[in-house]
């Protein structure tokens, strides 16, 4: 049964008909030669829905219970690949190798049940599923031909808030809630969440869990980590809940070991987590560095003063530029104070002086203009003309419009895509000047491009957060696309960038999870014996290997 709904792409980022207009792809290729200088030969369109060639499903639902799957046509793909940019590229030309062959979507922890035991029955893998936004390759069925069949778990229609408890400030939401869904409901108490991660408009509680994702605050509550307060899963052996507590002392905490879990232990149905008053004072203020390094100074000493401003985010010349935020060769911080009852011009003027005494120059102090990352889900659709005239504006809007513009570039034959990582402040100076030199280099391998000059690729880094003992920097990567051979090439890149973050000290990511892309990478990370415990509590908790096989540990 398929659901009827405002459909979101089967291949690309948003909905349907989000797709922006042939004459406004030109447009975009026409600024890509403008402002990037790569020669855009043609403008590609995707493949339709229609023409995509899909093998017939393996398995059929139950029939007391084949209401709640789906073999239609649409859903499979659209649950066949996340939202990387190698998903992207094989979903606008129509390649999906490895669909599932059902779709469930459960309704209550019983359905979630009664899939698990299906799946087991039958010896199928099941892949949870949230928003379905995974840019590592953490929903994609890539073991299918190790299975006899593959079963994504959509929690889509488990998306309320269940409960809310005033006095503690905290509220319990199924899994499938969407940031605007669950929002909108906290809003109704006048409360927040507060967690407001790029993928916002179509990402989930539950993945946000799963993947242990970074959120809107740049300090202090950077991860979902900080806002969990208990977590209800279902394993394969029964049931596991949490007690409610805002700390504890005994043990290992059972949470811990399902935030960033991927989906390989259990199924997150639901959590209670740690919600507050929406904000009232914001402020916030763009600040222009000669150059990024002198920015990142800033940077460390206001992380380290326990100001925790909610926007703290270093953009370098190359980014500041792309997104309009600030004037040309210069390095913008992004920086911003909110509360829901104090005055914020204090700390916000503390900032500043750290900032004018290490040669930042600030700009115009708005007290309004921060706004909210989730704010893109009251928009129809982006548009380059919403970006607003102050830098904060604009950086914000181009952070927003980024995944929307992606599948445009993909059309033009643009590569785009971004890698992530966190390293501690003394390390940081050798390690940035290495993994730019490395990215820079690997990109014009792969796309035969020159490493300089006209039509040369764009690296950029920006800090997403910030803590005291060091920066999370995000790497941006446009190049030249070779047509056709696109996956190759940024699987080059990644290859080449990833060696280095892992060999100069840093993480394989900071937030985007490992997934099944970067799980080389993550090995090579994680202490053997660490591994050893993981595959152990895998054997207890799904020992016939079903749980999303291939993610973090093999089954």
């Amino acid at each position: 049964m398929a659901i009827a709904t405002r459909r979101l792409k089967h291949w690309g980022w948003g909905y349907e008909d989000q797709q922006p207009s042939r004459e406004q792809v030109e447009g975009i290729a026409k600024a890509v030669t403008e402002r990037l200088g790569f020669h855009v030969d043609r403008v590609e369109e995707p493949v339709p829905l229609e023409r995509v060639e899909l093998p017939k499903p393996r398995l059929t639902p139950p029939k007391r219970f084949a209401e709640m799957f789906s073999d239609d046509r649409y859903d499979r793909l659209a649950h066949s690949l996340g939202k990387a940019y190698r998903d992207v590229v094989r979903g606008f030309r129509g390649e999906f190798p490895n669909p599932p062959d059902l779709v469930a979507y459960p309704e209550s922890v019983e359905d979630i049940d009664l899939v698990f035991n299906f799946c087991a029955d039958e010896g199928a893998a099941m892949i949870p599923f949230g928003g379905g936004t995974s840019v590592v390759g953490g929903v994609e069925p890539r073991m299918r031909d190790r299975y006899p069949a593959v079963v994504t778990l959509d929690l889509r229609r488990m998306d309320r808030v269940l409960e809310i408890d005033p006095i503690s400030k905290a509220a319990r939401i199924q899994a499938g809630a969407t940031g605007p869904r669950l929002e909108k409901q906290l809003g109704e108490h006048g409360l927040t969440l507060r967690h407001f991660p790029q993928s916002f408009e179509y990402s989930t509680l539950g993945g946000w869990i799963a993947t242990r994702a970074g959120g809107h605050f740049a300090t202090l509550y950077t991860h979902i980590d900080d806002l969990v307060e208990s977590v209800r899963a279902l394993t394969l052996r029964g049931e596991w809940e949490s007690r409610r507590l805002p700390g504890s002392g005994a043990g290992p905490s059972p949470d811990r070991l399902l935030l960033g879990s991927e989906g390989i232990l259990a199924v997150i149905a639901e959590a209670w987590v740690r919600v507050r008053e929406r904000p009232t004072e914001k402020t916030s203020c763009a600040v222009a560095f000669d150059d990024f390094e002198d920015g990142g100074e800033v940077v460390r000493e206001i992380s380290q003063t326990g100001l925790n401003p909610s926007n703290c985010r270093l953009l370098d010349a190359t980014e500041s530029e792309i997104s309009s935020a600030g004037p040309p060769g210069k390095a913008i911080l992004v920086l911003g104070f909110e509360s829901a009852r104090e005055p914020v011009e204090e700390p916000m003027s503390l900032a500043l002086d750290l900032c004018r005494d290490l040669g930042g120059d600030p700009g115009e102090v708005r007290s309004s203009g921060m706004g909210e990352p989730g704010a893109a889900s009251r928009r129809e659709s982006p548009a380059p003309s919403e970006a607003g005239e102050d830098p904060v504006g604009a950086w914000r809007h181009a952070f927003l419009f980024a995944p929307y513009l992606r599948d445009s570039l993909v059309a033009c034959g643009v590569l785009s895509d971004t890698f992530e990582t966190a390293i501690t402040w003394d390390r940081f100076p050798d390690f940035h000047a290495d993994v730019m030199e490395t990215a820079r280099r690997a990109a014009a391998e792969a796309s035969g491009a020159p490493e300089e000059g006209p039509g040369s690729p764009r690296v950029s880094c920006r800090f997403t957060h910030v803590y005291p003992d060091g920066p999370a920097p995000y790497y941006t990567v446009l190049a030249p696309a070779r047509r056709g051979e696109e996956v190759a090439q940024w699987d080059e890149i990644k290859a080449a960038v990833s060696d280095a973050v892992i060999d100069l000290g840093g993480t394989i990511t900071h937030h985007h999870a490992v997934g099944r892309d970067h799980r080389p990478w993550f090995d090579r990370q994680r202490p053997d014996p660490f591994a050893d415990a993981l595959r152990a509590a895998k054997r207890e908790l799904d020992p016939k290997g079903l749980l999303n096989p291939g993610v973090l540990v093999d089954p």
